[in-house]
């Protein structure tokens, strides 16, 4: 992208709202536009790799220098992910209320770098008790107390760096552009393709390269380059304070909108005798709570298929561990590089979604979009399950080749199977992507009322910290009921384990949760019933 192109051309006056960081009306032509969202999107790509940098591999470093089960190691992953994903509802309230969305971005950024660098400390050898290193083949190594403590202590600090960033950096970039000028408003459409594409290269760089060094070089420098990339990503931040435009909010916090609905609401079962101004209030808050009520058939039918999300840096990664990694005589895949297939699944699809598939489908549904929200959510619902089945059918390959190799009881040596096995189901859960997660961001952003649509991602959100809860909580009843009548599913050796059942079964629930989302779409009402007038909705 030429930087003629992303300059718009200069028209004269100031931005309506907007201020600049002297506090002065915001100039059109001096603040703002590209120029200062890619600095934006720059610490946002940082972030991206930082985040994914850590989560992206964690079971490999939970199960391996840590020294915790196959089944713990996952739980408490899905634990600290669900913490990560639904804490962006308190910080977009402390961002509204008090900070601000650039102050809680710097803020955020510090305490990633705060975070990485207590990481990569925690990841040095002289926290282990025997003084080892984590590459040495003759002497184990265990992790000291104080280790295991500093390494958790900064993993949570990390889920609060993500959920400083998560609501509040893409607005921020978004704010860069006047949705009341017909140029910028163009180039904010673009804005949001480059911010996804953005996020997908991030993840997809870091997820290669973070992955092998900590995998064959270590893990201190696995950690601490993510750091370094957030230290002078945050600095680039910083050098664009003076092109960016702020506004200042005079309305409440949706937060507080929401209460207060929820309060005349209640009111309004007791009580039909108000004056007319009250009662006005009343009634309109009332119709806020209702609009968002209705919406929770859609979020609960959703949960499933955020639990088969979260499976993809788990148990994923640790098959890929027991396969042939190699590429050539030299090259060993990392086993967490395979989550890039999901990211340039994404990359790739997205421009055939909207210029191929979305033009085909118009032509039979006359619709602008192609097909509903609705439809759009349930097609990645389809995807998502059909990801669980071929996952089964792997592991029960991975299962039976072990077997026939005679390499059951070895859990360490490479099974005669190529990892290649199982790119299918990293590139069906990046089309699941495209369809289940853009839909949900879109209806959670369309569908809630107008004054509470700041509200719609943390909605959005809160889907994947339930799923990523839920998901931890099944793996830990599980694995103490398969324990008591045998071998755990989630044995440490997974020669030995059923990942296999396990995905069975959320292929199982993800039918029935296809099931009632069919149910619950059909009587959906859409908020803009203009947009979606044509035919059934599922």
């Amino acid at each position: 992208m030429d930087a003629s192109t992303l300059l718009l051309p200069c028209s004269d006056g100031a931005v309506a709202g907007a201020v600049d960081y002297r506090g002065r009306p915001a100039s059109r032509s001096g603040t703002g536009r590209w120029s200062a969202a890619m600095f934006v999107l720059g610490v946002e790509i940082a972030e991206r790799f930082a985040y994914h940098g850590v989560s992206a591999n964690l079971i490999s470093y939970l199960t391996g220098p840590l020294g915790e089960s196959t089944a713990g190691a996952a739980a408490a992953i899905n634990a600290w992910s669900g913490v990560a994903t639904m804490l962006p509802l308190l910080m977009a309230c402390v961002a509204d209320a008090w900070l601000g969305r650039y102050r809680t971005i710097v803020l955020a950024s510090l305490l990633f770098v705060v975070s990485m660098g207590m990481l990569t400390v925690s990841a040095l050898p002289v926290f282990n008790h025997d003084g080892c290193s984590y590459h040495s083949k003759s002497l184990p190594c265990s992790p000291s107390p104080v280790q295991v403590a500093v390494f958790y202590v900064s993993l949570y600090l990390v889920a609060l760096a993500e959920a400083g960033h998560k609501p509040c950096a893409q607005a921020f970039g978004a704010d860069q552009f006047d949705q009341h000028d017909p140029k910028e408003s163009v180039s904010r459409s673009s804005f949001f393709n480059w911010w996804y594409f953005g996020m997908c290269s991030g993840t997809a760089v870091t997820t290669m390269v973070s992955s092998y060094i900590q995998d064959n070089v270590g893990w201190g420098l696995g950690f601490g380059i993510p750091c370094l990339v957030m230290v002078f990503a945050l600095l680039a931040f910083l050098l664009g304070t003076r092109s960016y435009r702020y506004y200042t909010s005079t309305e409440s916090s949706p937060f507080a909108r929401l209460a207060r609905a929820f309060v005349a609401l209640i009111r309004g079962t007791k009580s039909s005798q108000c004056d007319s101004s009250l009662a006005t209030d009343d009634n309109a808050h009332r119709e806020e709570v209702k609009g968002v009520l209705r919406l929770f058939p859609i979020w609960a039918t959703c949960i499933i298929y955020a639990v088969i999300f979260s499976q993809s840096s788990t148990f994923f990664t640790k098959q890929a561990a027991t396969l042939d990694r190699r590429i050539g005589s030299t090259l060993r895949v990392p086993p967490a590089a395979l989550q890039t297939f999901i990211s340039l699944t994404i990359m790739a699809f997205i421009p055939i979604y909207d210029r191929a598939f979305v033009p085909a489908a118009r032509r039979f549904t006359r619709l602008s979009s192609g097909i509903t929200m609705l439809q759009r959510i349930g097609t990645g619902l389809v995807l998502a399950m059909v990801a669980m089945v071929v996952a089964a059918l792997v592991e029960m390959r991975r299962l039976g080749v072990a077997r026939d190799a005679g390499l059951v009881d070895q859990p360490k040596a490479a099974l005669p199977m190529t990892l290649w096995w199982m790119l299918p189901q990293y590139v069906l859960f990046g089309l699941s992507d495209v369809f289940a997660m853009i839909g949900l961001q879109e209806f959670f952003y369309d569908q809630v009322p107008d004054a509470l649509r700041s509200l719609g991602l943390a909605f959005f959100l809160s889907i994947f910290g339930v799923g990523h809860f839920l998901s931890s909580f099944l793996i830990s009843a599980i694995d103490g009921a398969t324990k008591k009548s045998g071998a755990s599913w989630f044995s440490n050796n997974l020669n030995r384990a059923h990942l296999d059942y396990f995905y069975w079964l959320l292929a199982g629930l993800c039918a029935v949760e296809l099931a009632a989302f069919v149910v619950v779409s059909r009587v959906y009402v859409y908020k803009k019933r203009a947009s979606h007038d044509n035919g059934d909705v599922m």
